[in-house]
């Protein structure tokens, strides 16, 4: 009734926001994925990135992530948790360095769009960015990702305040320490 109330009264049903949900964003990225194709060939490079996207998925499944899509040599992913995103970042870090594949991860927590299987929003765009100014073999997460975590024994090392690519102001980013 009150919805029939509501398209009466203003000409439509309003949208109450259901597809907006709080997450924690992972960007990842392999660190001069040119360089390596060229190096190893387009057979070998198919070969590597295969065990890359499967050590990924199989960690996204361990800390319970969802693989939003892949970006070529990258993945989107969302967690319903910051420590448990924290945590599969670096699995997947420490992982990949032993198949010789060094990589960048960005970390943000916000709210976030569902669109059918994929997600939209600033939230997502600010995690793509933070992975942007990552260094190599970096799991580089928001200031928001660190309060989030704080007392769950995550350790951080301040990187300083960084201008991202398309944001106002500036962001004060933290490296994840090595357990």
């Amino acid at each position: 009734i009150i919805d029939a109330i509501e398209a009466f009264v203003t000409g439509g049903l309003q949208s109450h926001d259901v597809d907006r949900v709080l997450a924690t964003v992972m960007f990842t990225d392999v660190v001069g994925s040119t360089e390596q194709i060229t190096a190893l060939g387009d057979r070998r490079w198919k070969q590597l990135l295969a065990s890359h996207d499967t050590l990924i998925r199989g960690e996204l499944a361990r800390y319970r992530g969802r693989a939003v899509k892949t970006t070529g040599d990258g993945f989107l992913a969302t967690f319903d948790g910051p420590g448990r995103a924290v945590r599969c970042a670096c699995a997947i870090r420490d992982q990949l360095r032993r198949l010789g594949i060094q990589i960048r991860i960005g970390l943000h927590t916000g709210e976030v769009e569902r669109r059918g299987e994929d997600i939209i929003g600033i939230a997502v765009n600010i995690a793509q960015r933070i992975q942007s100014v990552a260094r190599p073999g970096d799991v580089l997460a928001s200031s928001t990702v660190r309060d989030l975590t704080a007392g769950s024994g995550i350790r951080f090392d301040d990187r300083g305040e960084h201008h991202l690519k398309g944001m106002t102001g500036t962001s004060l980013l933290f490296a994840v320490q090595p357990q």
